[in-house]
């Protein structure tokens, strides 16, 4: 669980930790479960419509910070398979909100390098939204700086699902054997293919577990738990999580004193 959200070591200190944080340890691939847009709303009195807007200003922020300090990729949880069981209105505000954001944000991803993919079942989006959709991922092809995920109607267990059916047919159609199947193999089937695994994933709201997110993926991914609520998780947020995780030792099944012998062999 990430540490409490004490920001005052952020302040006039945050230039040096941006330095320590560029020349150090960071993820190359950041995925986001961007949880309590709804309670932060009700907490302020209001719809909760009004959380889900106000949250995306910390999704700029994020990304952001991500593209500055050289993050590969961010993957970012907006909207599950199991969201469409929520109110009509709710969802149908959230696809607006969608949309609204492709259109304001379309000419900054092209000016400032970012790919945009998503991720799910998107077929089952608004006709307008998967428009924009297409229309931003065709526009910024062929930029290199950072990729922008957005997970949309999407689940972990439905991704491999999904994987599965598509090497089957490959099967079918004599293009692998079963002797081919190996993790590299099925990982290249799953909506990722070409990403490499999260190496952190930041929860916030308080909730404690993963929900159907990037499960393959997942396997050895570092876990960092926040109170905050989205809407409330800003630059410093984030900036603390990845100093937490710059502190941590990605083991891989090794021994600690085998990733020290690891790191002085880099050294020379």
């Amino acid at each position: 669980m990430g540490p409490n959200n004490n920001l005052s070591m952020l302040g006039s200190e945050e230039a040096e930790l941006l330095s320590r944080l560029r020349n150090g340890h960071l993820p190359k691939h950041l995925a986001i479960i961007m949880d309590g847009n709804g309670r932060w709303a009700e907490r302020q009195g209001l719809p909760r419509i009004a959380g889900h807007r106000a949250g995306i200003q910390s999704v700029r922020e994020a990304v952001t910070l991500c593209r500055e300090l050289g993050i590969q990729a961010l993957t970012m949880y907006a909207f599950s398979t199991e969201n469409w069981q929520r109110p009509h209105g709710e969802v149908s505000m959230l696809m607006r909100l969608l949309e609204e954001y492709l259109q304001r944000e379309l000419e900054t991803m092209i000016s400032h390098g970012i790919r945009f993919r998503t991720i799910g079942r998107i077929d089952r989006l608004p006709a307008s939204v998967v428009d924009w959709i297409r229309k931003v991922e065709e526009k910024t092809a062929s930029n290199k700086e950072m990729t922008l995920i957005i997970a949309l109607s999407y689940s972990g267990r439905m991704e491999m699902l999904d994987a599965v059916q598509r090497l089957l047919k490959d099967y079918d159609r004599r293009l692998i054997t079963p002797e081919d199947l190996t993790e590299e193999l099925f990982s290249s089937y799953l909506a990722t293919d070409g990403l490499p695994d999260p190496d952190l994933l930041i929860r916030t709201s308080g909730e404690m577990r993963i929900s159907n997110f990037l499960l393959w993926q997942s396997a050895y991914t570092e876990l960092y738990f926040t109170k905050t609520l989205w809407p409330d998780f800003r630059r410093a947020d984030l900036l603390l999580a990845l100093w937490d995780y710059h502190q941590r030792e990605r083991r891989f099944g090794r021994a600690g004193k085998q990733i020290q012998e690891a790191d002085k062999e880099k050294r020379g």
